[in-house]
């Protein structure tokens, strides 16, 4: 075997137990957060049918699946939750009472290139909404985000949201540059959610370019930038008409936020589109407020992805909250917490003669639900009281030749260091 095979794949992370333990944290706030808001858990195979990513080119997550065939079956790893969410309500739309609230906390791949806060595996938090076509949806879920974040300890203006609508920037462009060619706005969203990674002037290329898909005039893709150029809602609205569905939608929004007690918290911003070509109307990410980091989390509207997998129209709406950025923003600001190793009972027998009535005394114990760590072998009694404080045990348990005769066992409080003796019978 190759020192190579002993190694995790690149992007790719082991968890050791004080990892994992911040993990199940990191996981624990979600849930309970997700149940606060009367969210209900579900879950999918990590392995789908690959033609259920496989959606539109030019996606990079189309680029990036993990995927194979066996038998006749193109499979993938599942690069994101959203698409077999979709699957689930397709599958028993007729019986399942809208709207529902589902979340899920799942293992996500990705073939991409990795920097601070991205690998190719990771695991993402999902809330999402189906059946509730109000903006009332989104507010319930940007609240929820906020709610993580306190419920994490991370102080108000840590984490900032910017929003827009797709819908918005749609009725712009279909009424002036892409009014002839309506098939190209997705494509459209998909060169300009880079204008942060590559600039202007490459998505200004990329709009233009005669072969790219596109193919805007310099004119109308001046426009779009100009549009993108937007931070509030007043500058917006002089890109399109007076009676804009998406203009009162983001005004309505802004207004239950504010009731919600988080409006402050949540800028307009028209550059932000997200790069997948299922939403359809209002979109969010988070974002540290320092600007240090790359997206906490992002989420929109997609009310036509189901029609798109061929099940009927549902409105619905959700966030994909990774493990990997957060994790980054509360080691930076020192709320990532040391979780120490949790165990109530030390067992420990003197000698082999006494094993037997140490592993019942351990099995009595467990029985309580405590966690109990028994010994496996005798030896020095001043070892076992280092390995019981080793692994934060609140007491431990002694059991020696003297012990045995008078049926009782010796009990050191590990954290005072008074002893007592209690009856083995007990």
């Amino acid at each position: 075997m190759s020192p190579k095979s002993l190694k995790a794949p690149r992007g790719t992370r082991d968890f050791y137990p004080d990892e994992y333990r911040q993990r199940e944290w990191l996981f624990d706030c979600f849930r309970r957060v997700a149940h606060r808001f009367a969210f209900e858990e579900v879950d999918a195979p990590m392995l789908e049918e690959a033609d259920l990513f496989i959606r539109k080119a030019g996606e990079e997550i189309v680029d990036q699946l993990y995927h194979f065939e066996i038998h006749d079956h193109h499979l993938a790893l599942r690069p994101e939750m959203t698409p077999s969410i979709a699957r689930l309500v397709i599958a028993r739309a007729g019986a399942l009472r809208m709207p529902l609230r589902w979340f899920t906390i799942t293992q996500n791949w990705r073939y991409e290139r990795m920097q601070r806060g991205r690998k190719r595996e990771h695991f993402q938090w999902n809330m999402d909404i189906w059946g509730e076509p109000g903006v009332a949806a989104e507010a319930e879920l940007i609240s929820a985000l906020f709610s993580a974040t306190d419920e994490m300890g991370l102080p108000r203006g840590t984490v900032r949201v910017r929003l827009n609508s797709r819908a918005l920037l749609e009725e712009s462009l279909r009424g002036g540059a892409l009014r002839d060619r309506p098939e190209a706005f997705e494509p459209l969203c998909i060169v300009i959610d880079k204008l942060e990674k590559i600039g202007p002037e490459s998505v200004l290329e990329q709009l233009t370019a005669p072969k790219g898909g596109i193919g805007l005039t310099e004119e109308s893709a001046e426009s779009v930038l100009a549009l993108l150029g937007a931070r509030d809602l007043d500058e917006a609205a002089a890109h399109v008409p007076d009676d804009s569905a998406a203009l009162a939608d983001l005004r309505r929004l802004f207004t239950l936020l504010d009731a919600y007690g988080v409006g402050d918290q949540v800028a307009f911003d028209a550059s932000v589109v997200r790069g997948l070509a299922y939403y359809t109307g209002i979109v969010f990410e988070a974002f540290d407020a320092a600007g240090q980091l790359r997206s906490i989390c992002g989420g929109g509207r997609y009310d036509r992805l189901s029609e798109t997998l061929g099940g009927k129209a549902i409105p619905a709406v959700g966030f994909g909250f990774g493990d990997m950025v957060i994790a980054e923003l509360l080691q930076d600001q020192n709320r990532m917490p040391e979780l120490p190793r949790r165990v109530d009972d030390f067992v420990f027998a003197l000698e082999e003669d006494q094993r037997e009535e140490a592993i019942r005394l351990a099995a009595r114990l467990r029985s309580g639900d405590r966690r109990v760590e028994l010994a496996l072998a005798g030896g020095r009694l001043k070892r076992a009281l280092a390995d019981a404080n080793r692994i934060g045990a609140n007491q431990i348990w002694m059991l020696g030749p003297d012990e045995a005769e008078r049926r009782v066992v010796r009990v050191r409080d590990l954290l005072s260091g008074e002893e007592r003796e209690e009856p083995l019978t007990e």
